[in-house]
């Protein structure tokens, strides 16, 4: 062989070898990667090829499967109520693919999972199609209608979430304006095109405003400041008049903060009044005298500053919640009474008021109670677990007399049932530089207890941006107050 046809010969050889290890490292290496990535369509196949496993609430199955004909996909999701419990199950499509329940549990919804191999095995042998497991959640259905009826009715941008305190199940949750998973469920360019117009919509009908946005939590992060200054010892009697001055003077600036309800009333007010009548000023020193680092080791313990909050399921992925680094005076002052650059979901306000009212124990949200097979029986149930000891429970017992002392006598009557001890606080918050031209949201946070034992805790938060209504009648306990006290009806059966 002379030498041109050699070094032609060893070329052709060497780039056999190197499609031989390329097709090996694929097959092998990146084997489980590429079998399971979302683009590749023999995934996307596989997903609707049976009909998928529901989401249950309330004992009820709010999806479902269809049978399609003329594409590879032989079934297309269906879901039930699809728009009230979009921030709950997610969407799952043909084109657009999955997301939160729909796409955690996938492998148990389509019945792809590990543990139903022996199923599988079952039902080839008897000729039965298959079929996926079931997602059980601890949605009340009728909390949450309560709380989207109520803030549909406002036409208002919003959240909603209810907790049970003692647990950490969650019992509603809601955004709106919402969507209809249902309506690009498939495969076409009709769909598609819906698609995109939700994704165009100003009005953010995908966002997921619970768990997703945050927003500055105004004077509903007042109960976090009154249990850090009750845990640092800067406040140990809550009825004893303080020496915070209304005005109140922003140290280090010569600007000053009133309150709405007048400097006769909240002038070195007491912190059960200024509770009562959210007193700007008594807030504002109480965070200054605690200091940045221990208000931020306070809203740290009650789930500020994580990334996620999530239970073993992995089912709560949540925008973090931000109590910042290293903020001089004037931006701790202001975080007392939840501005500045202080930023919360209203997920985390739920956990705020769910941890004082279940005296200080913040337990971990979750939001699936249980994983089951296609006969019903539980693969994985959750066991409640305690997320942190916020604060202690004498600091809680003391904020929940705060709170209950407001909704009887102060901003948060709205929210007040009838043979139910009840503690409420409302919130406004600004919001951009200019406050005289931006609407502020509204916020309300309360919680309610049964005599039976049963409780649960509400945050709702508004924003009243596509609302017809003067700027003089947004507050969190006009708009919130009546939504947190039809959630709280519901779920404790008054």
């Amino acid at each position: 062989m002379n030498r041109p046809l050699r070094h032609i010969a060893i070329f052709c050889g060497l780039l056999m070898l190197a499609l031989l290890i390329r097709t090996n490292w694929l097959q092998f290496a990146r084997s489980e990667e590429l079998s399971t990535h979302e683009h590749n369509r023999r995934v996307k196949i596989a997903q609707f090829a049976t009909p998928r496993g529901d989401i249950i609430v309330g004992g009820k199955a709010i999806t479902g499967s269809k049978a399609v004909e003329g594409t590879d996909f032989k079934y297309r999701r269906t879901f039930k109520q699809g728009p009230m419990y979009a921030p709950v199950t997610g969407y799952a499509s043909q084109s657009q693919g999955m997301s939160l329940l729909e796409k955690t549990y996938d492998s148990i919804l389509s019945g792809q999972d590990e543990r139903f191999a022996f199923r599988h095995a079952k039902d080839i042998l008897t000729g039965e199609e298959r079929r996926g497991g079931d997602v059980v959640t601890t949605i009340v259905p009728e909390a949450q209608e309560a709380a989207y009826k109520g803030l549909s009715d406002l036409d208002a941008r919003g959240a909603v979430v209810a907790l049970e305190p003692s647990t950490g199940k969650v019992l509603a949750l809601v955004s709106t304006p919402s969507y209809d998973p249902s309506v690009f469920a498939g495969n076409s360019f009709k769909e598609g095109d819906r698609f995109q117009a939700l994704i165009d919509d100003k009005g953010k009908p995908l966002a997921n405003r619970p768990l997703r946005e945050t927003f500055p939590p105004g004077s509903t992060f007042k109960i976090l400041t009154a249990a850090a200054a009750l845990e640092h010892g800067v406040v140990t009697d809550v009825d004893a008049r303080t020496d915070a001055r209304s005005p109140y003077k922003l140290p280090l600036s010569s600007s000053t903060i009133s309150s709405e309800a007048g400097d006769a009333v909240c002038d070195k007010a007491s912190f059960k009044t200024a509770m009562q009548y959210s007193c700007n000023n008594v807030f504002l020193d109480a965070a200054l005298k605690v200091g940045d680092e221990g208000m931020r080791e306070t809203a740290e313990k009650f789930g500020f500053n994580e990334d996620v909050y999530s239970d073993a399921f992995g089912d709560l992925l949540a925008t973090k919640s931000l109590y910042p680094e290293e903020l001089d005076k004037p931006g701790t002052a202001l975080t007392g009474m939840g501005q500045g650059s202080l930023t919360s979901t209203p997920m985390q306000m739920a956990m705020v008021t769910a941890a004082l009212a279940n005296d200080g124990e913040l337990m971990q949200p979750y939001i699936v109670d249980s994983l089951q097979d296609a006969d019903t029986d539980v693969l994985e149930q959750h066991e409640p677990r305690l997320m942190s000891q916020a604060v202690s429970e004498e600091t809680a017992k003391k904020v929940q007399e705060m709170m209950e002392f407001t909704a009887k006598e102060g901003s948060a009557k709205r929210a007040l049932i009838d043979g139910v001890t009840v503690g409420g606080k409302t919130g406004t918050a600004q919001r951009g530089n200019d406050v005289t031209k931006e609407v502020p949201y509204g916020w309300f946070v309360s919680y309610g207890k049964g005599s039976d034992g049963r409780s649960v805790a509400v945050a709702v938060f508004i924003d009243p941006t596509a609302m017809d209504i003067s700027r003089s009648d947004i507050s969190g306990g006009g708009l919130g107050g009546p939504i947190a006290r039809k959630v709280m009806q519901a779920v404790l059966g008054k």
